[in-house]
């Protein structure tokens, strides 16, 4: 048997040495050590949380082995810490597999984990709610049952539907989780993150294919997703997080390689990021995945300007870094 030391020495040296020739500023991939896909970010206290799915898929392998989330973090963009898994599917005893992809969000002092897991008893995706009192876990269950079900959602016939959820809280309070694959849907979330306050509804969006992420800037609201197969992440924008939707096109092209993207936007310190996945380190592919970050900037009208995959952004150290 190949030792998973072994694959992990040479990842980490490969990546070290490709780090070593962009120079010291060199982020991309964040993580090193391990393959990681789906990336999802938060900001808290001058710190960026990073959660991860962990790609455990050997190379003869032909679809993903995810048992767990992992959290990173960092205070200047270029350094990161590893916080461990703070939650993995079986943190859901109602789900029988999977840790696909989550999001992350912060109210009322406690830490919200939105996540894809595959449901015991209900055939299809589902998506469940963990929650913690700290950006690092750990978490537990906050409802003992699923948020989103496969049989709630009869838009297409397709078992993984229900995936990639994002969560987004406007400035009045409102909360709303977005996900869906082939059809963008939404919901209001009540106060109290665990429950949904009304109908499922959904987008008309050409071309969606998942990944649905919502963020706010400006003013605007920005509606970004995956878009195609292979995947390109494109972006819309709108006056509301509910639209009406103007398509404003592409933000970064296809992967190479892995026909997934999956972004994240945040703003941090001054400057907007970009977390992605591709197939950047050693060994890697389809289901072996590896997270990055770009700089993301945005044009006077409020459009986004398109985004190269790089070696990564320079250091941008906030004032938690002279104090952590």
């Amino acid at each position: 048997m190949f030792k998973q030391h072994t694959l992990a020495a040479a990842i980490g040296m490969a990546a070290a040495l490709a780090c070593a020739a962009f120079g010291a500023q060199a982020a991309n991939p964040i993580v090193k050590d391990i393959y990681t896909g789906d990336p999802a970010a938060l900001v808290d206290n001058g710190r960026v949380y990073l959660y991860v799915g962990h790609d455990e898929a050997s190379a003869t392998d032909t679809d993903y082995r995810m048992h767990e989330w992992r959290v990173y973090s960092s205070c200047d963009m270029a350094n990161w810490t590893d916080h461990g898994s703070p939650v993995r599917f079986s943190t859901f005893a109602w789900a029988a597999k999977d840790a696909w992809a989550g999001d992350i969000v912060k109210r009322g002092g406690k830490y919200y984990f939105y996540s894809t897991v595959d449901h015991k008893t209900i055939p299809g995706k589902a998506i469940g709610v963990a929650v913690s009192d700290s950006p690092t876990g750990p978490f537990v269950d906050a409802r003992g049952s699923a948020l989103i079900t496969n049989d709630m959602t009869k838009q297409t016939a397709i078992p993984w539907d229900d995936i990639d959820p994002a969560v987004f809280i406007d400035t009045d309070g409102q909360a709303y989780i977005y996900w869906g694959n082939t059809v963008l849907k939404y919901a209001k979330l009540k106060p109290n993150m665990t429950e949904l306050d009304g109908p499922i509804l959904t987008f008309g969006m050409d071309a969606f294919t998942e990944a649905a992420y919502m963020h706010k800037h400006a003013g605007t609201y920005y509606l970004s997703y995956s878009r195609n197969f292979p995947e390109e992440t494109a972006y819309s924008t709108g006056p509301t997080p509910t639209g009406p939707w103007h398509f404003r096109g592409t933000i970064m092209d296809k992967n190479a390689i892995v026909k997934t993207i999956h972004q994240a936007i945040i703003e941090f310190n001054g400057k907007s990021y970009i977390f992605y996945h591709n197939d950047k380190l050693p060994g890697g592919g389809e289901y072996r995945r590896s997270v990055a970050v770009e700089e993301l900037k945005y044009r006077p009208d409020g459009t986004i300007e398109f985004i190269h995959q790089t070696a990564g952004p320079a250091a941008n150290p906030s004032a938690a870094c002279k104090t952590s």
